[in-house]
């Protein structure tokens, strides 16, 4: 059974449970706890209870005797296969459960929750905490060791537990609704302004689903501060002690007409062997490029800058820095970007990325890196730390053509709020990379000032940075700590001001918030915080610059009990009425306290949950065992490792580099089907005619795509159309309309480049050469293609 309490405070998560395990089988059964954690998630708090002991993690600093007195984990490849999903896992042993005992564990956790396109804050509850199943045809055996992953159950439409789910909702701007895909007691305000409300399962959850909550606020679109207590047990001016802000930022932010001038800093990272990847069997006519670069470059929208790196030993750009998006520009870096690869090892994205952050952005343009990977760097951690340090200054977009770089690829999108998408030789690169590059065209709000105006005797903090911009569809949380003391904070109020620039104009937001805190002393804000700013500190604590930013993480780590990669979880034993060898938990001799309580890195499995666990026969007191020797778990990992050459890690990341599951991240990548060598010929070449305003001139060279003789072309022209490069540019794309062809993938943003330069050039000649282009090349374009 499982008791969960949900405490979402806008985008903000604090998740409480109580797990109840029973032992049915007749005999004993050794147990392992593994909890898997999504990118957004910490637990701060673990213990598990039976009736003769209590085991509790607790973080310590990570030193040598520690490591000495909880044994070393040197495979856990026996995880591989009880994880759905890949990443980060809490994993403790917990010893043997005697037939009809009962196990209680109580888990914590805080979690960002990401925001859906219509502003829901979006919660999903782990299955670990919600263990449904896919009921199959033939029974299963209970296993002799039990992996408290998830539960099973067999031949049977009722689910193998019971879950009471209670949520405590909470948000300035108002608790609006609360959707799910299970039933729902009905909403109960419990403040007049409804700002706080709670809701709970009614009846059963969902049985062949994860069970999600969407909960929607009085303005999806907006900027929020809410005053969060801190601990009173917690010592004044401390992380924990003082209040914290939770500040929510999500702008009304308008959409961007397609194919019009739009800002923006385009750099495209290139390992040289990329454009070998990048080719079709038709090359560019001239310089014999990768089509998808050409597609990307001629995609782009006016008003922009780029720039590109081919990342060998010299990471030099093609322009010292990025450069406005002109026809001249444009041309110039096509010509003098190499037409061979380098080796592998000749790759240096880590001293690439530095020299892009090492050069000014223009002002008023967001930063974004289309990062391609042919094989994985050496200095992944490196990379990876590289782009966390500039997380609030860009945002990636990473192409992997190989499972070996998956995990780098996702890690550098996750931190920096982009996408990472793996590419095969079954894909249509060019279409997946022009799929990003039209999510990477939403405009954004750039975050000039943030300023604070509080009662004298009070100072704001701001803990992990602030972003500088914020895109369309996404949301922004930032963590203030107030400092100090003020006379009346009772009745107090201080205002936030958010100073920011949409497409040119300035706009304030201007947030007035009372002082007096609020809260139910879960901490959420002050966990999440600490976890941020461990981020902040980490890329200088590993740098090698002084003891002082470890020291300075490990505090905070210990006082939030947020892990970090110099503190480790370590589980306390404590026996309650019977000596270590009797009690169900005993996994130590008399004088050892600590039992093995780790996090583990899994790359993970891709198979769906059933109710076939994978399991293997343990001789009792096998998991004991490990204790004194890890042979004897890499013995147990033998019958049931189904996934070779995989191996967990032991220690947290230095970085926020997560394993992830090369499979899943292949199957989760969009495909296209394959065109023909010949219609794709066509296309490129009628692309590599497009100037860079989306027009195209009346050449010999546009007829030749057409099929159509120049001469004819220019006889059918329209006598009422003054420049002929409006009668090209109709006629390309009707012909790109073409009711045998489908060029939507490749000319979407080219197209409306295209549209855009005709309806502020051609007017009424409009109707004419869309009449005449019809008939020229026997086609049935409709006007709305150009918006008439």
């Amino acid at each position: 059974s499982a008791v969960v309490d949900v405490a979402i405070q806008d985008y903000v998560a604090d998740v409480a449970s109580e797990l109840t395990y029973q032992n049915k089988s007749p005999i004993s059964t050794e147990v392992l706890f593994a909890f898997p954690l999504g990118p957004q998630m910490s637990i701060y708090s673990f213990q598990a209870c039976s009736e003769d002991a209590k085991v509790q993690a607790m973080l310590q600093d990570e030193a040598q005797q520690l490591h000495e007195a909880t044994g070393s984990w040197e495979d856990l490849e026996y995880l591989q296969d009880q994880s759905r999903y890949p990443g980060e896992v809490f994993a403790c042993f917990l010893g043997t459960l005697s037939p009809g005992r009962e196990l209680v564990v109580s888990l914590r956790y805080v979690q960002e929750l990401p925001r859906e396109p219509d502003g829901a804050a979006r919660f999903v509850l782990p299955h670990t905490l919600h263990p449904y199943t896919k009921l199959h045809g033939t029974a299963c055996a209970l296993p002799s060791t039990m992996f408290l992953l998830a539960a099973w159950s067999c031949l049977s439409s009722q689910l193998p537990y019971s879950l009471l789910l209670t949520a405590s909702l909470q948000s300035p701007r108002g608790v609006a609704d609360v959707q799910a895909n299970c039933s729902l007691t009905p909403l109960i305000y419990t403040a007049q302004d409804r700002s706080t409300a709670q809701v709970s399962l009614a009846g059963s959850p969902p049985g062949q689903h994860d069970l999600e909550l969407l909960v929607y606020f009085g303005d999806p679109s907006a900027v929020s501060a809410v005053v969060e207590k801190g601990n009173p047990e917690a010592p004044p001016g401390s992380l924990l002690g003082d209040p914290m802000v939770l500040v929510t930022l999500a702008p009304s932010i308008p959409e961007a007409v397609p194919g019009q001038r739009q800002s923006g800093e385009f750099i495209f990272l290139l390992d040289t062997t990329f454009l070998e990847h990048a080719q079709v069997p038709f090359q560019s006519t001239d310089q014999g490029r990768g089509d998808s670069l050409l597609f990307l470059l001629k995609s782009l929208p006016l008003g922009c800058y780029f720039n590109i790196y081919c990342y060998e030993a010299s990471s030099v750009g093609i322009y010292p820095q990025s450069v406005e998006y002109t026809q001249d520009n444009v041309t110039e870096a096509m010509r003098r970007i190499p037409s061979t690869g380098s080796t592998p090892g000749d790759t240096n994205l880590l001293g690439t990325l530095r020299a892009v952050h090492g050069t000014p952005r223009p002002p008023g343009h967001a930063r974004q890196l289309f990062i391609f990977m042919t094989g994985l760097p050496s200095d992944k951690e490196a990379i990876a730390a590289e782009v966390c340090r500039h997380r609030n200054s860009h945002r990636c977009f990473s192409f992997s053509f190989s499972e070996d770089s998956a995990a780098l690829a996702t890690a550098l999108a996750r931190e920096t709020g982009g996408e990472a998408t793996y590419v095969s030789s079954n894909n249509s690169m060019t279409a997946v990379v022009l799929q990003c590059l039209k999510r990477a065209l939403k405009p954004a709000a750039e975050v000039i000032s943030l300023s604070w105006t509080l009662p004298r005797g009070l100072e704001v903090e701001v803990l992990g940075g602030t972003p500088q911009f914020i895109f369309q569809g996404q949301h922004s949380l930032l963590y203030a700590q107030i400092h100090g003391q003020a006379q009346d904070m009772m009745g107090a109020k201080g205002v936030m001001t958010l100073q920011c620039s949409l497409d040119g104009q300035d706009v304030t937001h201007r947030i007035e918030f009372q002082l007096c805190s609020q809260g139910d002393g879960r901490l959420a804000g002050h966990r999440l915080a600490a976890r941020s700013l461990l981020q902040r500190l980490l890329p200088e604590a590993v740098s090698g610059s002084g003891d002082e930013p470890r020291h300075r993480a490990v505090e905070i780590s210990l006082a939030s009990g947020i892990i970090c990669p110099f503190t480790s979880y370590v589980g306390i034993r404590t026996s309650q009425r019977v000596p270590w060898y009797q009690g169900p938990l005993a996994l130590l001799a008399p004088w050892q306290s600590h039992i093995s309580c780790q996090m583990v890195e899994l790359r993970g499995s891709c198979k769906d949950s059933s109710c076939y666990p994978v399991t293997v026969w343990v001789p009792p007191g096998w998991l004991t065992a490990v204790q004194e020797s890890w042979r004897a778990l890499r013995r147990l990992t033998c019958g049931i490792a189904a996934l070779p050459n995989r191996r967990a890690c032991s220690k947290a990341s230095v970085s926020s580099l997560k394993y992830v599951d090369p499979t899943a991240y292949v199957l989760c990548s969009p495909i296209f089907a394959p065109w023909s060598t010949e219609a794709f010929a066509e296309c490129q070449k009628l692309v590599e005619l497009q100037s860079e305003d989306g027009s195209w001139a009346l050449s010999l060279g546009l007829a030749s795509v057409l099929e159509v003789d120049e001469a004819e072309i220019k006889r059918k022209m329209p006598g009422e159309v003054m420049e002929p490069s409006i009668w090209a540019t109709v006629l390309a794309v009707t012909w790109l309309h073409r009711p045998d062809k489908c060029y939507q993938d490749y000319c979407e943003l080219l197209e409306a480049k295209a549209v855009t330069w005709l309806c502020s050039r051609a007017g009424s000649q409009l109707d004419k050469c869309l009449e005449a282009a019809n008939n020229l090349l026997g086609s049935s374009t409709q006007p709305s293609i150009f918006r008439l």
